[in-house]
């Protein structure tokens, strides 16, 4: 299993694109950010594209075409984000029910969804906690 990078890429273009702004650069495009992500300008727009879909930040077409965030990063969580791009739940069950006849398929799920229901509730609030400007800060910090 591959860990999912998509929460990762989100806050590092909306990090980018505030700080952008910031240094009074304007519009940032998309391939601008794929080339600080290193990856496809598809992969951003389609990344961007959700988080538009959320609020989170506007698109201008034409000429001086671009990506802006719609408010301060500090108004933005991480769980602003990761609603955005991931609004299911964290953790899935099974894609087919375990055998009802085995003491642990029949209670597997059960015992799991208290787990991860606790996990999500942690993580949730983490996220809520941590905004985009703190993660942009800690990046600029020295190191």
């Amino acid at each position: 299993m591959s860990a999912n990078s998509r929460l990762t890429v989100a806050v590092h273009a909306l990090a980018w694109i505030g700080l952008n702004e910031r240094l009074g650069n304007g519009i940032a495009t998309s391939e601008q950010v794929a080339t600080s992500v290193n990856t496809n300008p598809v992969v951003i727009r389609r990344l961007l594209g959700e988080l538009r879909a959320a609020g989170l930040v506007k698109s201008q077409r034409g000429s001086g075409a671009g990506w802006t965030v719609t408010r301060e990063l500090a108004g933005i969580t991480l769980l602003d984000v990761y609603e955005a791009i991931d609004p299911g739940p964290l953790f899935g069950m099974h894609r087919g029910e375990p055998k009802q006849d085995c003491v642990v398929g029949a209670n597997i799920q059960p015992a799991m969804n208290s787990v991860y229901d606790r996990l999500e509730q942690t993580l949730r609030a983490e996220l809520a906690g941590t905004t985009v400007e703190d993660v942009l800060r800690d990046v600029l910090a020295p190191h």
